[in-house]
């Protein structure tokens, strides 16, 4: 993988697993795998479950690596879609299986929002992404990385060539210009 950027590897990592490239697979898996277990786990609240079907949603994820690249998602969004939506067929058939229960307990509500709050968001992100524009490029990285992507303040620290409190001072003083911006 040439780029330094997350994202760019994980896409890679994605294309190159739809040419069935095995070790693409495992370094995917290796990177991902802890992130799609705590989807899984929380929607299914069972460990050796959801174990079970971080399994199955990486033999979904090799059978449809070649769909990736027309979803125009973020890698990591959509691994944890397919993660998600998997767990919660498996909560449905759990359910389903228990059987007797009232069938307004087993309706999970979509939580994808409605087309204001869609256009309601995008506003939203326009203005954060203009007030991002307004701080420094690496802190603006940073802030990005961390609370968009999830980055540890560690991993951070060490891709940027800080110590761990100057990062956290980053992200703390990031926080409170894009607060400022955001309120003006």
């Amino acid at each position: 993988m040439t780029s330094d950027n997350p994202r760019d590897q994980l896409s890679d990592l994605i294309l190159r697993v739809a040419l069935r490239d095995r070790v693409a697979f495992d370094m995917l898996y290796g990177a991902t795998s802890a992130k799609l277990f705590g989807t899984c786990l929380r929607v299914l609240k069972d460990r050796a479950e959801a174990e079970e079907v971080v399994q199955e949603v990486y033999i979904k994820i090799w059978l449809r690596a070649d769909r990736f690249s027309v979803t125009g998602q973020s890698p990591m969004s959509w691994l944890i879609a397919i993660a998600r939506h998997h767990a919660i067929d498996r909560l449905r058939a759990r359910r389903e299986a228990a059987g007797g229960m009232d069938e307004a307990a087993l309706t999970i509500r979509d939580p994808a929002p409605g087309p204001e709050a869609s256009a309601m968001a995008a506003g939203e992100r326009r203005k954060l992404d203009g007030c991002l524009g307004e701080l420094e490029a690496d802190r603006a990285d940073a802030v990005r990385a961390a609370y968009l992507e999830g980055d540890s303040y560690a991993d951070l620290a060490a891709r940027h060539d800080v110590p761990l409190n100057t990062m956290r001072t980053w992200l703390r003083r990031s926080l409170i210009r894009l607060k400022e911006c955001l309120q003006r």
